[in-house]
């Protein structure tokens, strides 16, 4: 059974950091895209950052570009993201989500994916 299971989320205040991380079990991690998805209260999921199974190449949405990273350990089958001087607008729950064959053209759309977790809860507030 595949599971992808998030951790790291929690309340910080505007300009901190957290990091999330994103285990895999039931599959490797390095054979899929895996990536992050956030969904606002009242809005739509919106795509976060990917990371390509065969080669590395790493994507992210304009709106955190600079501040969050995405890096991914083999050996610990999972993924991180890494957010800094984050924003109020940044309060979401953030979803794993990892596919086999990603189309990286519309790697933003969450109906590429076939696999997701069940959530992190990210707050950005003073």
């Amino acid at each position: 059974q595949v599971q992808l299971v998030e951790s790291g989320g929690g309340l910080v205040q505007p300009g901190g950091s957290l990091r999330l991380s994103c285990t895999g079990s039931g599959l490797s991690l390095d054979n899929y895209a895996t990536g992050w998805l956030r969904r606002a209260p009242g809005k739509e999921h919106e795509a976060v950052s990917v990371i390509t199974s065969s080669d590395g190449t790493t994507y992210y949405a304009d709106s955190v570009r600079g501040r969050f990273t995405i890096s991914r350990d083999n050996a610990k089958n999972t993924v991180y993201l890494e957010m800094s001087s984050l924003k109020p607008e940044g309060t979401a729950v953030y979803h794993c989500v990892a596919e086999s064959a990603l189309r990286l053209g519309v790697w933003m759309s969450p109906f590429e994916y076939d696999y997701w977790g069940q959530g992190t809860q990210v707050t950005v507030s003073a």
